[in-house]
């Protein structure tokens, strides 16, 4: 297997065999000067005739997912998963910032359809049924990451913010969001939950991460974000 490529903000970068490849705010790929951002958050490495990624952070995780969506991984910190797709997505969120890069290699170990097997300890992601209110609230939080023409970082609004874009109450919003993170909580998504019935912190950054690297919005649906800012409007000129 040829060594990986990684494909960031319209930038390519080179992996050797023979060095470690690090990510994060310094590194062989600078992802920013974000101060929440680990120095070096990520690895590539070459061992046992593999090619790994590596989480050398102690914070911050990382989701990483084939180009189907259909391949999940989560990527705790000191967890190292093996290159076994020809191209991986992977996303991480810093802060209010939400970053993702590409890697493409020519591996040719596995591949993905609906009926296809995965390699062990990686999952494979059914089907969410989501409400059309469900689905706006993604996409409102999503936009700035879904709108990127190329792999980079995208800005995660405050929960006010996408109230306001959505024309819905600060409440409302709040409620919505508890049920999202509930229903994908209960499937099993980490992260959503700081446990004991604690939502997590980050929950909207993780909500992003997972929504987005699953297929579950895309850039295509970013138009019904307009289409109910269209509505609201009209709605409010008739009253």
């Amino acid at each position: 297997m040829n060594a990986p490529r990684i494909e960031f903000c319209g930038e390519w970068y080179d992996v050797s065999p023979d060095d470690v490849f690090y990510i994060g705010r310094e590194g062989d790929l600078t992802i920013d000067d974000n101060p929440f951002l680990h120095r070096r958050f990520l690895a590539i490495g070459f061992e046992s005739a593999m090619f790994w990624l590596i989480n050398v952070g102690n914070a911050l995780s990382a989701t990483v997912t084939d180009t189907t969506g259909q391949v999940q991984a989560w990527l705790a910190p000191g967890a190292r998963l093996p290159i076994v797709f020809g191209e991986l997505q992977v996303l991480f969120s810093a802060g209010s910032t939400t970053y993702d890069f590409t890697i493409h290699t020519d591996a040719q170990y596995f591949g993905t359809s609906p009926l296809t097997s995965v390699a062990p300890g990686e999952t494979t992601i059914g089907p969410i049924q989501l409400t059309s209110s469900q689905r706006l609230l993604i996409l409102a939080l999503a936009e700035d990451v879904l709108r990127q023409n190329s792999p980079g970082r995208g800005e995660i609004p405050a929960s006010s913010q996408a109230a306001e874009r959505l024309g819905w109450t600060q409440t409302a919003f709040n409620r919505k969001l508890d049920n999202v993170c509930d229903k994908l909580d209960r499937i099993g998504v980490p992260g959503l939950r700081g446990g004991r019935g604690k939502l997590a912190t980050n929950r909207r950054a993780r909500l992003v991460e997972y929504a987005v690297s699953t297929r579950m919005v895309n850039p295509d649906d970013v138009v019904l974000l307009d289409q109910e800012a269209a509505a609201n409007a009209r709605s409010s000129t008739s009253v």
